[in-house]
C-alpha cells in the first residue's frame, strides 16, 4: 500500500513562519535594521519565541522577496546600499510595467476606470506621514501607493504579469522608502495626478512616459549619495 508522504510543513509551523515574516518585513521597512545589517537567525528566534527552522523559513521567504540577501557563509543580512541592485529593478519595472500599462489601456473597461479614479483618490487623501510612525511613509499610504499603480496595471488581465508586478514591488519597496530620505521635496502627488490623468484619457503614450519618469525618480534620487540622518 502506497502512503502519502507528510508535508514538510505543517499548518502550525507556516502559520508561525507567516508571523515571523511579517514581523520582519515590518522592522526592514521601518528601518529597524540599516542597509547591510546583518539578521541573526538566534536573535530573531529569541525575540520571537519561535524556532530557528521557523525564523529560516521566514528569512529564506525574505530573501525570495528582496527583503534580504543570503550571504556565502549562509547567514542572512538586510541589502546592502548598491546602485547596480537599485538600477536593475528599476529596470525590470520600467520595462514591464509600461507595457502593462499600455495593455490596461487597451483593454480595461469602465469598471476598470472607476477603480483607477478610486484608488487615486484614497492615495491622494491618505496621508504620507504620521508622527507615530516617524520619518517613514505611512503603513496606509504605502497600501494605497501599492494599490494605485497596481489597479492601474489590473486593466491588461494577465495574471502572469500582475503576479511579476507583486514580485518587483516588494523588492522595490526598500529603494522607495530609502529614496523619500533622499529626495524630500520630490512631486510624488502630481506625479500620480499626471499618470491618473493620461491613463484615463486612454492616452497610452503619455501615460506610459508619465509612468517610465516616475519609476526613473527614486532609483535617480537614491544615486545622488548617502541618505541624510534626521
Amino acid at each position: 500500500m502506497t502512503q502519502t508522504a507528510p508535508t514538510s510543513t505543517s499548518p502550525g509551523k507556516q502559520m508561525l513562519s507567516e508571523q515571523v515574516y511579517a514581523h520582519l518585513r515590518d522592522a526592514i521597512m521601518r528601518g529597524k535594521y540599516a542597509p547591510g545589517d546583518a539578521l541573526k537567525p538566534h536573535d530573531l528566534a529569541k525575540e520571537q519565541g519561535v524556532s530557528l527552522a521557523v525564523v529560516r523559513e521566514a528569512l529564506v521567504r525574505a530573501v525570495g522577496e528582496g527583503l534580504a540577501d543570503r550571504l556565502p557563509n549562509r547567514g542572512f543580512a538586510v541589502p546592502a546600499f548598491s546602485d547596480r541592485r537599485w538600477q536593475e529593478i528599476a529596470e525590470a519595472r520600467r520595462t514591464i510595467e509600461p507595457v502593462m500599462l499600455r495593455m490596461s489601456i487597451e483593454r480595461g473597461d469602465v469598471d476598470w476606470e472607476a477603480r483607477v479614479r478610486a484608488a487615486h483618490h484614497r492615495l491622494s487623501r491618505t496621508p504620507a506621514y504620521v508622527p507615530e510612525e516617524g520619518e517613514y511613509y505611512s503603513g496606509a499610504w504605502s497600501e494605497a501607493h501599492r494599490l494605485f499603480h497596481r489597479t492601474l496595471l489590473e486593466g491588461c488581465g494577465n495574471p502572469f504579469l500582475l503576479e511579476t508586478f507583486d514580485r518587483m514591488w516588494t523588492a522595490s519597496e526598500l529603494a522607495r522608502r530609502w529614496s523619500a530620505h533622499r529626495d524630500p521635496d520630490r512631486d510624488a502627488i502630481g506625479e500620480h495626478r499626471r499618470l491618473e490623468e493620461a491613463t484615463l484619457a486612454r492616452d497610452a503614450d503619455t501615460a506610459a512616459e508619465v509612468l517610465t519618469q516616475h519609476l526613473t525618480s527614486t532609483v535617480a534620487a537614491l544615486t545622488r549619495g548617502p541618505a541624510k540622518k534626521p
